[in-house]
């Protein structure tokens, strides 16, 4: 079987990977992007709302057209190779990178990685979750802003983060009766913008609350909630019934650290972050010198931030690979700037906590 060699490997073609093609083929570097899916962009190609952030991470931009920006950004790159319906298998202590691309098996030598594979959803235990029409709120999204499908005629929403937040509301501009917003947390944990636009349409938001059952016998009926103390612990008596054929779980992300740890990455749990990241530096390097993160990957955040740590990851690998980048300084500068606002005021507090969990002892 014959070796492919490449300078960077990006896995994973969603904000954090495409951005970091960006970046490291206007250095000139000879890049290889893989996505496992048929079309690039990750999570951007289901996020119809506009983007906060500044100009320079696409504010009042919908996700779907951020996408089709930085895709056109890549085919202007002659160095830059997308490779769809792609799946990085594994990474081996030789530095080979093990691959199914288009239906084939193929070993690749780069001289360096960036691992941008993103996220999986976290799911939640209750009785009969497995019913058709319990889905995940990312799945949600796939069908309605992919495909133009809607998950059911009604819906309940557990969890009030960002993505529930958005979703209920994207979910209700489908014509989807959403009966309520149903949060563990005693506060809600996404942008009160957010939930202002949902509460002005009725929909109530039920904090300190989770799913009890779930009822139905070949799809879902009917869910019963439930009032939670402090300690997390159900309330005898406070049980109430809501008839819905879909319930969406929306109750965080996990990131994709897999091919991180098989490579001996050193690896903490950090809590706000998401789960087990790996260690990194100021410049995503992390405990292996020649791969780099960025993205869900590194911790869970905003895709504006995905795209800006992608960026800077590209910067620094290429420089690491040896190409001159004119003005790096001030480039590497502009990024950890564009962070340190995405990551400020009190909903940031938990990300700049744990990003200093995570740090990498130099």
């Amino acid at each position: 079987m014959s070796m492919v060699k490449t300078g960077l490997l990006i896995v994973g073609a969603g904000p954090a990977g495409m951005s970091a093609a960006i970046s490291a083929g206007q250095a000139g570097a000879p890049v290889m992007l893989l996505e496992r899916s048929h079309v690039p962009g990750g999570q951007l190609i289901k996020q119809t709302h506009m983007f906060f952030g500044s100009e320079k991470q696409y504010a009042a931009t919908r996700g779907f057209d951020i996408s089709e920006i930085l895709l056109s950004e890549i085919r202007k790159l002659p160095s830059v190779g997308l490779y769809l319906q792609s799946t990085v298998l594994g990474i081996y202590d030789d530095g080979v990178v093990t691959a199914e691309m288009d239906g084939k098996y193929v070993k690749i030598l780069p001289d360096a990685i960036i691992v941008a594979a993103g996220a999986n959803e976290k799911s939640l235990l209750f009785p009969n979750n497995d019913l058709p029409g319990v889905y995940g709120a990312g799945a949600v999204q796939t069908l309605m802003n992919q495909y133009g499908v809607i998950p059911g005629r009604s819906a309940v929403m557990l969890g009030a983060g960002n993505i529930g937040l958005i979703v209920s509301y994207q979910l209700m501009q489908a014509g989807v009766g959403v009966k309520a917003i149903v949060e563990g947390a005693p506060k809600i944990g996404g942008y009160l913008v957010h939930a202002s636009k949902i509460r002005r349409m009725g929909v109530p938001i039920l904090t300190s609350h989770t799913v009890k059952y779930a009822h139905g016998k070949d799809s879902l009926q009917a869910v019963t909630i439930w009032r939670l103390d402090e300690n997390w612990q159900g309330v005898p008596g406070t049980e109430r019934e809501i008839e819905t054929e879909t319930l969406c779980v929306s109750v965080g992300l996990s990131p994709l650290i897999e091919l991180l740890s098989q490579a001996g990455c050193e690896m903490k749990y950090v809590a706000s972050l998401g789960g087990q990241v790996p260690l990194r530096d100021a410049d995503l390097r992390t405990s292996i010198p020649n791969i780099y993160v960025a993205g869900d990957a590194a911790g869970v955040e905003e895709a504006s931030s995905a795209m800006v740590e992608g960026r800077l990851a590209g910067l620094a690998a290429s420089l690491g690979l040896g190409y001159g980048i004119p003005d790096y300084e001030a480039k590497r500068a502009d990024c950890h700037a564009q962070l340190e606002s995405l990551r400020h005021g009190e909903m940031g507090g938990k990300i700049r906590s744990g990003l200093a969990q995570a740090a990498l002892a130099i």
